[in-house]
């Protein structure tokens, strides 16, 4: 059973194909779950379920493409991306930025999840004049953080 009901597949399919304007790579950094326990390692939560629903949105476009990087096969792909915790999604595609997400995008978060695909593509940020003067003024490297939680 797919996790996307198939009447939200086919609205997705329609805004990608309306507003996905280029290519968007997701890199997915997980693991899989172990199939047996392992003494001392951290089953991860919502890594599989993160890949399915990932794997559900790229199958709605072929202008998003899934990456999957296993950290038990290449555990450096974490220091290498500079991720701390999976599982972790990272969006590329004509933005210079880069946007993460940590843990699953579901709920609430999930429309999050589409609007930040179609943005990476786009280059465009939204960011008022106002916003943009005021950021051009930054003098050093700005790290955000923003944090939810299921309501």
């Amino acid at each position: 059973m797919a996790m996307i009901p198939e009447r939200d597949q086919e609205f997705i399919r329609d805004h990608f194909a309306e507003h996905l304007t280029e290519p968007v790579t997701i890199d997915l950094y997980t693991r899989p779950r172990p199939r047996l326990h392992v003494p001392g390692r951290e089953e991860c939560v919502y890594c599989e379920e993160t890949k399915i629903l990932l794997e559900e949105v790229s199958a709605l476009s072929e202008k998003v493409t899934l990456v999957v990087h296993d950290v038990l096969d290449r555990p450096e792909a974490l220091a290498d991306a500079e991720i701390a915790d999976i599982p972790a999604i990272v969006f590329s595609g004509r933005n210079q930025g880069k946007v993460r997400f940590f843990g699953i995008p579901a709920g609430n978060e999930f429309r999050n999840l589409i609007d930040n695909i179609v943005d990476v593509a786009s280059g465009e940020s939204h960011l008022s004049e106002e916003t943009r003067v005021a950021l051009g003024g930054l003098t050093q490297d700005v790290h955000l953080r923003v944090f939810v939680t299921p309501t």
